[in-house]
C-alpha cells in the first residue's frame, strides 16, 4: 500500500514560472520539485512556529525539538537566530542541580 497521497492545487503565473526555473535549474521533474520545496518550506514553518511556542512558555526546548522534527541543537539554533531568551528560571535551575546531586550521590 503507497503511503503518499494526491493534492492538486491552483497556482498563480508567477509562482508556475518560479516553478519551472527550479525544474529546469535542478533538473527534476514537477513532483519531485515540488515535494522538495514543500518539505523545506514545512520544515521552516515547524521551526517558527515551535520556536514560538517555546517563547511563550508553553513548551519546552526538547518538546519543541520533538514537534518540528529537528534535533535539539537545531532547534537551539533555530532560537538563538530568532533571538528568543532561554526560558530556563533559577527554579529550573535549582531543580536539575537537585536531580544531578541525588544521581551523583547515589553513585557513590
Amino acid at each position: 500500500m503507497r503511503k503518499e497521497r494526491m493534492v492538486g492545487a491552483r497556482l498563480p503565473e508567477a509562482l508556475m514560472a518560479d516553478l519551472e526555473k527550479v525544474e529546469k535549474v535542478e533538473q527534476t521533474d514537477r513532483a519531485t520539485t515540488l515535494r522538495k520545496l514543500l518539505h523545506r518550506a514545512l520544515r521552516d514553518w515547524k521551526l517558527e512556529h515551535y520556536s514560538g511556542e517555546y517563547a511563550q512558555g508553553r513548551i519546552t526546548l526538547a518538546k519543541a525539538a520533538e514537534e518540528a522534527g529537528v534535533s535539539l541543537w537545531e532547534m537551539l539554533d533555530s532560537v538563538r537566530q530568532r533571538r528568543i531568551p532561554a526560558q530556563y528560571s533559577l527554579e529550573d535551575l535549582d531543580h536539575d542541580l537537585a536531580v544531578i546531586l541525588r544521581r551523583v550521590g547515589k553513585r557513590t
